[in-house]
């Protein structure tokens, strides 16, 4: 099992309110088992890297149906999660 960290930000374009679409994201990283940390820019999400790959296709093709959209990832297996290692869980952590 290879735990993976991913910063994510998404952009959602020429759409009257992008709310809606970053918080579907989210519901879809949670609903497959991610642990999330939502912040101002971005969100980290950490869990099992086969879970990381498929919930980031499934939110960008969800994001994509509302319009047009983009999608930032960076990926770590070096940096530890929050929670793990000597970073103390963070306050927003959630699962």
């Amino acid at each position: 099992m290879s735990i993976i960290t991913a910063q994510v930000s998404l952009y959602p374009l020429r759409q009257e309110s992008i709310g809606p679409t970053i918080r579907e994201a989210v519901r879809v990283f949670r609903r497959r088992g991610l642990n999330t940390r939502v912040g101002e820019m971005s969100t980290l999400v950490w869990g099992e890297e086969q879970a990381i790959f498929g919930a980031l296709q499934e939110a960008f093709h969800q994001a994509a149906e509302r319009g047009d959209t983009v999608m930032t990832v960076v990926l770590s297996n070096a940096c530890p999660a929050p929670g793990h290692g000597s970073d103390p869980a963070p306050p927003g952590a959630t699962k």
